[in-house]
């Protein structure tokens, strides 16, 4: 992998080169809402292992862009916001290129895919055509597709999801699984995100607290603080995007001994928090698997089978004011 920070080598002239970007996903979010400022709206990440990975090759039979699948559209929007220009200043180049876009993140559930497949694919197409692609490069044109995520940053991060910009790096926290239920359907994050939010003043204040607990729970890595305030961020998040499921699973996480319940706040998935690095945590998580089978197999607010098991990321120890190339080219797949 290219050093980070450095710039990426151009292919030889007339030589089809091909480059590779991934980015992973997200459990949902530990807390979302709006804070009492101007574009308050912000979320903070749970980085999970599952990933999306991005190839982009020069060239094609029809001389223009294409993806693959045909479905991954703003992938393939993106992509040509990269390329056209790079196209331009280069000629000379072989017409068109084909992006593929492979991923394990399940669509529409609140757990960041459409983000990661951007992230990946501004990625691959940067180091195919030879184009520097920093964080605030890549936040400038993914503010003109849709509201992301803060996978850019291999860390637990606050962001500004709307505006597409990092508000704060909270760092990292120590293993945790996420036993995690879909209650089936999709979102589009887009129309969410045009949703008015009803939070009262008193809210914007509350999410303002929610947000400095947890900056000292993460740095201080306290899981038993970061559940609590993910299980209040699911219950605020209630009036925006109701759960049923919602109060079952912390029925649930009360009798395995989890830490919480986070939520996709704009997808259709809950999971409860534990511990990995707890003596207890095999017996918890399989206690926890199996009520969630339960649940799920009498239609009480889950979809049947819709039950998985997630771990999070953790990447050892993040400063909280990085290099920001550095620290977006540890995002990626080692």
């Amino acid at each position: 992998m290219q050093e980070a920070g450095t710039r990426p080598r151009p292919p030889h002239r007339g030589t089809p080169a091909t480059g590779v970007g991934t980015a992973f996903g997200t459990f949902g979010e530990l807390l979302q809402g709006v804070l009492p400022e101007e574009g308050g709206d912000f979320l903070v990440t749970l980085p999970v292992a599952r990933w999306t990975m991005a190839t982009f090759r020069q060239g094609s039979a029809s001389g223009e862009l294409e993806v693959r699948p045909a479905h991954k559209t703003k992938a393939l929007r993106l992509a040509r916001m990269i390329a056209e220009p790079a196209h331009a200043r280069r000629p000379g180049r072989p017409p068109g290129g084909v992006l593929t876009v492979s991923s394990v993140i399940p669509e529409g559930k609140g757990l960041a895919s459409s983000s990661a497949d951007l992230v990946a694919t501004a990625r691959a197409v940067g180091r195919a055509l030879g184009v520097p692609m920093p964080p605030a490069r890549i936040e400038r044109l993914l503010a003109r597709i849709e509201p992301t995520d803060g996978v850019l940053y291999p860390a637990i991060v606050a962001y500004h999801h709307r505006s597409v910009r990092l508000r704060a790096v909270l760092g990292s926290l120590p293993a945790m699984a996420v036993v995690g239920i879909d209650e089936g359907g999709s979102v589009d994050t887009v129309d969410f995100n045009r949703i008015p939010k009803p939070f009262t003043t008193a809210d914007r204040h509350a999410y303002a607290d929610l947000l400095e607990r947890l900056t000292v729970a993460v740095r201080g890595h306290d899981l038993a603080e970061v559940g609590r305030i993910a299980t209040r961020s699911a219950l605020m998040n209630q009036t925006l995007r109701h759960k049923a499921s919602l109060e079952p699973m912390r029925e649930i996480c009360r009798e395995v001994g989890g830490l919480g319940v986070a939520v996709g706040h704009s997808g259709t998935t809950s999971g409860i928090l534990l511990d990995a690095t707890d003596p207890a945590y095999t017996r918890r998580v399989t206690a926890a698997a199996q009520a969630c089978e339960e649940l799920t197999s009498r239609g009480a607010g889950g979809r049947p089978g819709g039950v998985s098991v997630y771990r999070t990321l953790s990447f050892g120890s993040v400063p909280t004011r990085p290099s920001l190339p550095a620290l977006s080219a540890l995002g990626e797949i080692p």
